[in-house]
Protein backbone atom coordinates (compact mmCIF):
# COMPACT_ATOMS: atom_id res chain seq x y z
CA UNK A 1 0.00 0.00 0.00
CA UNK A 2 1.25 3.61 -1.17
CA UNK A 3 0.81 5.84 2.01
CA UNK A 4 0.04 9.34 0.98
CA UNK A 5 -0.16 13.13 2.23
CA UNK A 6 -1.56 15.40 0.35
CA UNK A 7 -0.64 19.44 0.35
CA UNK A 8 -2.76 22.10 -0.88
CA UNK A 9 -4.48 24.89 0.80
CA UNK A 10 -7.82 24.14 -1.22
CA UNK A 11 -9.85 22.05 0.95
CA UNK A 12 -11.75 21.09 -2.35
CA UNK A 13 -8.50 20.41 -3.84
CA UNK A 14 -7.37 18.51 -1.26
CA UNK A 15 -10.89 16.62 -0.76
CA UNK A 16 -11.11 15.82 -4.60
CA UNK A 17 -7.57 14.62 -4.56
CA UNK A 18 -8.23 12.22 -1.77
CA UNK A 19 -11.22 10.97 -3.80
CA UNK A 20 -8.83 9.97 -6.63
CA UNK A 21 -6.48 8.25 -5.15
CA UNK A 22 -8.09 6.29 -3.05
CA UNK A 23 -9.84 4.95 -6.03
CA UNK A 24 -6.53 3.32 -6.34
CA UNK A 25 -6.75 0.08 -4.71
CA UNK A 26 -3.01 0.25 -3.95
CA UNK A 27 -3.38 3.78 -2.44
CA UNK A 28 -3.99 5.01 0.91
CA UNK A 29 -4.64 8.72 1.70
CA UNK A 30 -3.10 9.09 5.79
CA UNK A 31 -3.54 12.85 5.67
CA UNK A 32 -4.14 16.19 4.14
CA UNK A 33 -2.44 19.14 4.95
CA UNK A 34 -3.71 23.14 4.18
CA UNK A 35 0.06 24.81 4.01
CA UNK A 36 3.83 24.24 4.91
CA UNK A 37 4.12 24.26 8.42
CA UNK A 38 1.22 21.19 8.54
CA UNK A 39 2.85 19.02 5.97
CA UNK A 40 6.18 19.04 7.38
CA UNK A 41 4.38 18.36 10.74
CA UNK A 42 2.06 15.64 9.06
CA UNK A 43 4.86 14.21 7.24
CA UNK A 44 6.92 13.70 10.08
CA UNK A 45 4.63 12.07 11.74
CA UNK A 46 2.45 9.48 9.48
CA UNK A 47 5.68 9.04 7.67
CA UNK A 48 3.80 8.65 4.10
CA UNK A 49 5.56 7.34 1.02
CA UNK A 50 4.56 10.03 -1.15
CA UNK A 51 4.06 13.69 -0.61
CA UNK A 52 1.58 15.53 -2.80
CA UNK A 53 2.92 18.81 -2.59
CA UNK A 54 1.22 22.34 -3.63
CA UNK A 55 3.77 25.50 -4.45
CA UNK A 56 2.06 28.30 -3.67
CA UNK A 57 0.28 28.12 -0.02
CA UNK A 58 -0.27 30.95 3.03
CA UNK A 59 3.11 30.96 5.21
CA UNK A 60 5.66 28.17 4.63
CA UNK A 61 5.34 27.67 0.28
CA UNK A 62 6.05 24.12 -1.08
CA UNK A 63 9.37 24.73 -2.15
CA UNK A 64 10.73 25.36 1.71
CA UNK A 65 8.27 22.89 3.23
CA UNK A 66 9.90 20.22 0.50
CA UNK A 67 13.30 21.50 2.15
CA UNK A 68 12.43 21.32 5.85
CA UNK A 69 10.58 17.70 5.46
CA UNK A 70 13.76 16.36 3.85
CA UNK A 71 16.08 17.74 5.93
CA UNK A 72 13.77 15.57 9.05
CA UNK A 73 15.03 12.72 7.72
CA UNK A 74 11.89 11.64 6.40
CA UNK A 75 12.31 8.49 3.44
CA UNK A 76 8.90 10.12 2.26
CA UNK A 77 9.20 11.36 -1.58
CA UNK A 78 8.09 15.05 -2.76
CA UNK A 79 6.03 15.08 -6.01
CA UNK A 80 4.95 18.93 -6.63
CA UNK A 81 1.39 19.12 -7.38
CA UNK A 82 0.79 22.63 -9.11
CA UNK A 83 -0.44 25.14 -11.41
CA UNK A 84 2.92 26.99 -11.61
CA UNK A 85 5.07 26.07 -14.77
CA UNK A 86 7.45 28.95 -14.92
CA UNK A 87 11.05 27.33 -14.93
CA UNK A 88 12.21 29.00 -11.91
CA UNK A 89 9.17 27.53 -9.90
CA UNK A 90 10.42 23.91 -11.43
CA UNK A 91 14.52 24.29 -10.88
CA UNK A 92 13.58 25.61 -7.33
CA UNK A 93 11.24 22.83 -6.49
CA UNK A 94 13.47 19.96 -7.69
CA UNK A 95 16.72 21.70 -5.94
CA UNK A 96 14.71 21.52 -3.15
CA UNK A 97 14.82 17.83 -3.16
CA UNK A 98 11.29 17.46 -5.02
CA UNK A 99 11.41 13.98 -7.07
CA UNK A 100 9.10 14.89 -9.40
CA UNK A 101 6.46 17.81 -10.55
CA UNK A 102 3.00 17.62 -12.00
CA UNK A 103 0.71 20.16 -12.98
CA UNK A 104 -2.66 20.80 -12.02
CA UNK A 105 -4.57 20.13 -15.31
CA UNK A 106 -2.94 16.67 -15.70
CA UNK A 107 -4.82 13.97 -16.84
CA UNK A 108 -6.43 12.30 -13.71
CA UNK A 109 -4.18 8.95 -15.10
CA UNK A 110 -1.37 10.81 -15.08
CA UNK A 111 -1.28 11.61 -11.37
CA UNK A 112 -1.84 8.34 -10.75
CA UNK A 113 0.18 6.83 -12.35
CA UNK A 114 3.09 9.48 -11.00
CA UNK A 115 2.11 8.76 -7.68
CA UNK A 116 2.95 5.07 -7.90
CA UNK A 117 5.98 6.15 -10.02
CA UNK A 118 7.24 8.68 -7.03
CA UNK A 119 6.56 5.48 -4.88
CA UNK A 120 9.28 3.47 -6.77
CA UNK A 121 11.63 5.78 -6.76
CA UNK A 122 11.30 7.44 -9.90
CA UNK A 123 10.90 11.09 -11.39
CA UNK A 124 7.61 11.71 -12.58
CA UNK A 125 7.97 14.43 -14.70
CA UNK A 126 4.99 16.59 -16.84
CA UNK A 127 6.08 17.45 -20.32
CA UNK A 128 5.93 20.68 -19.92
CA UNK A 129 8.22 20.13 -16.87
CA UNK A 130 10.13 18.04 -18.44
CA UNK A 131 10.73 20.76 -21.48
CA UNK A 132 11.95 23.69 -19.08
CA UNK A 133 14.64 21.44 -16.69
CA UNK A 134 16.00 20.46 -20.13
CA UNK A 135 16.59 23.72 -21.67
CA UNK A 136 17.27 25.46 -18.28
CA UNK A 137 20.51 22.39 -18.50
CA UNK A 138 20.80 23.86 -22.42
CA UNK A 139 21.03 26.69 -21.06
CA UNK A 140 23.41 27.02 -18.78
CA UNK A 141 26.01 24.43 -20.11
CA UNK A 142 29.28 26.43 -20.51
CA UNK A 143 29.88 28.30 -23.67
CA UNK A 144 33.84 27.38 -24.37
CA UNK A 145 35.26 27.83 -28.07
CA UNK A 146 37.75 24.64 -28.59
CA UNK A 147 39.66 23.74 -31.65
CA UNK A 148 38.83 20.08 -33.18
CA UNK A 149 42.11 18.78 -32.31
CA UNK A 150 41.87 20.32 -28.86
CA UNK A 151 38.67 18.73 -28.35
CA UNK A 152 40.16 15.19 -29.12
CA UNK A 153 42.79 16.06 -26.42
CA UNK A 154 40.42 16.92 -23.89
CA UNK A 155 38.12 13.58 -24.52
CA UNK A 156 41.48 11.19 -24.70
CA UNK A 157 42.23 12.77 -21.28
CA UNK A 158 38.93 12.27 -20.41
CA UNK A 159 39.51 8.53 -21.25
CA UNK A 160 42.69 8.89 -18.12
CA UNK A 161 45.08 8.69 -21.27
CA UNK A 162 48.76 10.23 -20.54
CA UNK A 163 50.18 13.04 -23.00
CA UNK A 164 52.48 9.98 -24.18
CA UNK A 165 49.44 7.94 -25.01
CA UNK A 166 47.64 10.98 -26.52
CA UNK A 167 50.80 12.15 -28.81
CA UNK A 168 51.16 8.59 -29.92
CA UNK A 169 47.30 8.25 -30.49
CA UNK A 170 47.36 11.57 -32.18
CA UNK A 171 50.52 10.90 -33.91
CA UNK A 172 51.72 14.59 -32.62
CA UNK A 173 54.41 15.62 -30.40
CA UNK A 174 54.01 15.30 -26.61
CA UNK A 175 55.07 19.23 -26.91
CA UNK A 176 52.30 19.99 -28.92
CA UNK A 177 50.18 17.64 -26.36
CA UNK A 178 51.15 20.04 -23.37
CA UNK A 179 50.52 23.33 -25.72
CA UNK A 180 46.76 21.82 -26.14
CA UNK A 181 46.36 20.91 -22.93
CA UNK A 182 47.30 24.73 -21.60
CA UNK A 183 44.92 26.05 -24.24
CA UNK A 184 42.44 23.70 -23.31
CA UNK A 185 42.64 24.13 -19.52
CA UNK A 186 42.47 28.14 -19.94
CA UNK A 187 39.18 27.99 -22.05
CA UNK A 188 37.56 25.35 -19.22
CA UNK A 189 38.88 27.88 -16.16
CA UNK A 190 40.56 24.49 -14.95
CA UNK A 191 44.30 24.02 -13.82
CA UNK A 192 44.62 20.42 -14.31
CA UNK A 193 43.51 17.12 -16.47
CA UNK A 194 41.84 15.82 -13.16
CA UNK A 195 39.47 18.92 -13.68
CA UNK A 196 39.40 18.90 -16.76
CA UNK A 197 38.15 15.15 -16.71
CA UNK A 198 35.51 16.23 -14.03
CA UNK A 199 34.85 19.17 -16.52
CA UNK A 200 33.80 16.74 -19.23
CA UNK A 201 32.44 14.33 -17.68
CA UNK A 202 29.60 17.15 -16.32
CA UNK A 203 29.24 18.78 -19.59
CA UNK A 204 29.68 16.66 -22.17
CA UNK A 205 32.59 17.53 -25.48
CA UNK A 206 32.08 20.98 -26.40
CA UNK A 207 31.51 21.89 -29.82
CA UNK A 208 34.79 22.63 -32.24
CA UNK A 209 35.30 26.24 -32.81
Amino acid sequence: MIRVVIVDDHALVRAGLAELLEGDSEIEVVATAANGEEAVDLATREEPDVVLMDLSMPGMGGAEATRKLLASGTEARVVVLTSLSARERILDALDAGAIGYLLKDADPDELVRGVHAAARGESPLSPRAAHEVLAARTDQRPAVNLSAREREVLQLVGEGLPNKLIARRLEISEKTVKAHLTQVFAELGVTDRTQAALWLERNGLPESS
